[in-house]
């Protein structure tokens, strides 16, 4: 398993969960870059052997992935910030330090903690910062893969609400050409609201849902077909670093009827896990929604 955890990134390709980077105790003294594979299937732990040059020993980076391909953005020593892109091939598993053709002034600005989204063709940065800064949200900073260019991409505003506050250490999920961000910090408040970002039209709007406890530093992740999102854990009090293990959820979209049906069931027969198959079939649930149980 890999050791270094604290500001690890994560995602997920199929039945395996790829973490990559991170740091332990004390932090940046002691950061990783080797991508760990966990098979959520087997539920079993992998080193994954790689080529080519690694990117540094990093925390607090992003990344995402496309076609087969994880791009790995941005990050800290615990000293020094980053802009570095590094994409490893998952076939070949053989990692490129990608040199965009922009002069080093058209860069985007070195951070951490931020987040990344994609729309097949363009990988889109969202806030971050660094220890003392935080990037707003009026201006995105877009990467081509047909170009090979950083590209920047001024952003709508909420008609009445302008932009959502800049911010780090927030979250971020993406469904279809939505991109939601929830909660972070801005170097003087601990944010807890939610915005999403339409790739297609760049137009921000203000979700009416709010975090039940500002936070920043937690994590999130969306159920890719039902559209709901998973809030977990996070720091929730400067002055005493307080943290939380909280889990809660919020609808992004209207649920379908089948999970409107399924949250009732589960909410009106809270034993229901505790049957056996032969006993599920006969109430009616087909196979599909009984491996949920599982």
């Amino acid at each position: 398993m890999p050791t270094e955890l604290a500001s690890m990134s994560a995602v997920l390709h199929g039945n395996n969960l790829l973490v990559f980077g991170g740091t332990g105790i004390p932090f940046g003294e002691n950061n990783g870059n080797d991508v760990h594979v966990c098979n959520v299937q087997y539920k079993r732990w992998n080193l994954l052997s790689c080529r080519g040059k690694k990117p540094n020993k990093i925390y607090g980076q992003a990344m995402i992935i496309i076609n087969d391909y994880l791009y790995v953005f941005g990050g800290t020593t615990g000293y020094l910030y980053s802009t570095d892109l590094h994409r490893l091939d998952l076939t070949t598993r053989e990692w490129s330090h990608l040199k965009p053709n922009n002069v080093p002034s058209d860069l985007p600005e070195e951070r951490y903690r931020h987040e990344l989204a994609h729309d097949g063709q363009r990988i889109y940065i969202l806030g971050g910062g660094t220890s003392w800064t935080s990037y707003p949200m009026d201006k995105i900073h877009a990467y081509n893969l047909e170009t090979n260019f950083w590209e920047e991409i001024v952003t709508k505003p909420h008609p009445k609400l302008g932009y959502p506050a800049a911010r780090r250490c927030h979250s971020c999920v993406q469904i279809k050409e939505e991109v939601f961000i929830c909660g972070g910090y801005n170097g003087e408040v601990i944010l807890s609201d939610l915005w999403k970002l339409n790739l297609q039209t760049f137009q921000w709007t203000k979700m009416p849902a709010v975090m039940p406890e500002p936070a920043y530093f937690h994590c999130a992740a969306v159920t890719p077909v039902a559209g709901c999102m998973y809030v977990h854990g996070g720091v929730v009090n400067m002055s005493g670093n307080r943290r939380t293990g909280s889990l809660y959820k919020v609808w992004l979209v209207v649920p379908s009827l089948l999970e409107m049906s399924w949250e009732k069931l589960l909410k009106t027969f809270p034993h229901i896990a505790q049957l056996t198959t032969l006993q599920l079939l006969h109430l009616g649930l087909t196979h599909t929604l009984i491996q949920r149980f599982k």
